[in-house]
């Protein structure tokens, strides 16, 4: 399934989990899930597009998507400043450019 820029804008996808390890929780680094990107080969593709995350209050936090995470399409997101919060897990963000 080939994916063209024109799909890509405007895709919407869900916060999975912060990256983290064992000790450790990294908060400005996020793991996205988007349904339509099931490999590694097409998740390479989204890399260094930005996302944005509206919060209830309207408060949009942008991240970039900076590389892979996995073999089944999952990507990681760098955000800037304090990160994500922690009610963003499992809801929806979009990539907007």
């Amino acid at each position: 399934m080939a994916i063209n820029n024109l799909e890509i804008l405007g895709m919407e996808g869900a916060i999975v989990n912060y990256r983290r390890g064992r000790h450790t929780v990294h908060l400005k680094h996020c793991i996205l899930v988007f349904p339509s990107i099931t490999s590694k080969k097409e998740a390479n593709k989204l890399i260094s597009r930005i996302v944005l995350w509206t919060s209830p209050s309207g408060k949009e936090l942008k991240g970039m998507i900076t590389r892979s995470h996995g073999n089944n399409g999952a990507v990681r997101a760098h955000f800037k400043k304090a990160g994500l919060p922690g009610q963003a897990l499992g809801q929806k963000i979009k990539i907007i450019k």
